[in-house]
């Protein structure tokens, strides 16, 4: 039987989540249902103090409680986080300024806490450009500000590609770019902001329109996948741009892909990562805030948040 432990959730306000859909919520309900505390907090509510006499991250948190179907928070108080067994960092993107400093604050639990996943992993990994890391298995793929390279890359990969902001999530800014269209200058104009800002462009991959495959990983291990079909007339397969989930099963290709990226993610503590994956090739890599296992956990029949949850309380144990 595993000792209660403290549990503490860097995300956005509590009362944005949804029960059916947001990962957060399933992590945070595993966790009382295994008679864990839980705590919340926002990344402005993190703090860390150095000097002579003290070293501490500390946050001004609220302990999570059951209200109903969902939870609610009780009396804020100031904790030290390094007093926390797990820290799970799930704040939504953007990843801005002020994420990337709650990110060097966290450093200071390095060697006392788990936080899943690692601040060090989370600023090197951008999520459209981590995947270049693994060219055997990513579309071919451009990331530029150059307009005219932008424009001669849709014409070698057969005059139609996908461009994405470096910066969005949730499907925001992905766009469609064909030669011919009116308005491809204008779309690539302004997601470059005129050529003064990177992109990634990418070749369009038809199986897309059968959908694409969210493989959730943890440890470097596939948990499931579930597969996300984009809208009639949408290219985007997002779920919160209304594409629709059905359960799915890894081909043998995407299982040495997810299998061989997953050594690295865990070498990086990136320990719950979300890899999008289409027509068996790798297109993005989700690491601050990864979502589907509501929708995995149904599928299944069973909670997998409990999965994550368990492997964090062997990971304490452990070491």
């Amino acid at each position: 039987m595993h000792a209660a432990m403290r549990f503490a959730f860097v995300m956005d306000p509590l009362e944005r989540l949804v029960p059916d859909k947001d990962t957060t919520f399933g992590f945070i309900h595993a966790a009382l249902e295994r008679g864990h505390e839980c705590l919340h907090m926002l990344i402005s509510d993190i703090e860390r103090e150095a000097g002579a006499e003290r070293a501490a991250v500390t946050a001004m948190a609220r302990p999570i409680v059951r209200d109903g179907s969902t939870f609610a928070a009780l009396a804020t108080s100031r904790v030290e986080l390094g007093e926390a067994d797990v820290v799970f960092v799930r704040k939504d993107p953007p990843f801005d300024a002020a994420y990337g400093y709650a990110t060097q604050l966290l450093e200071g639990l390095r060697g006392t806490t788990l936080v899943v996943n690692d601040p060090r992993g989370l600023r090197d990994a951008n999520e459209k450009l981590y995947a270049l890391e693994f060219p055997r298995w990513t579309p071919r793929t451009l990331v530029t500000s150059s307009r005219e390279r932008i424009h001669a890359f849709v014409a070698e990969v057969g005059g139609r590609a996908v461009i994405k902001p470096l910066s969005g999530a949730g499907g925001f800014g992905v766009m469609a770019v064909r030669d011919g269209d009116t308005n491809a200058r204008a779309i690539v104009d302004f997601l470059t902001l005129e050529g003064q800002q990177l992109v990634e462009i990418q070749e369009f991959l038809p199986a897309v329109a059968e959908g694409d495959k969210r493989v959730i990983v943890l440890d470097g291990e596939p948990l499931g996948a579930i597969l996300r079909v984009p809208a009639k007339g949408e290219l985007r397969a997002n779920i919160h741009v209304g594409g629709s989930v059905e359960p799915t099963e890894l081909t043998p290709r995407e299982l040495e892909l997810v299998r061989d990226v997953g050594a690295r993610l865990k070498q990086d503590g990136l320990y719950f990562v979300g890899l999008d994956l289409i027509g068996g090739h790798l297109t993005e890599v989700n690491v601050t805030s990864p979502t589907g296992i509501r929708e995995l956990s149904r599928f299944l029949g069973r909670d997998a948040s409990a999965d994550v949850i368990a492997w964090a309380e062997r990971k304490v144990v452990r070491g």
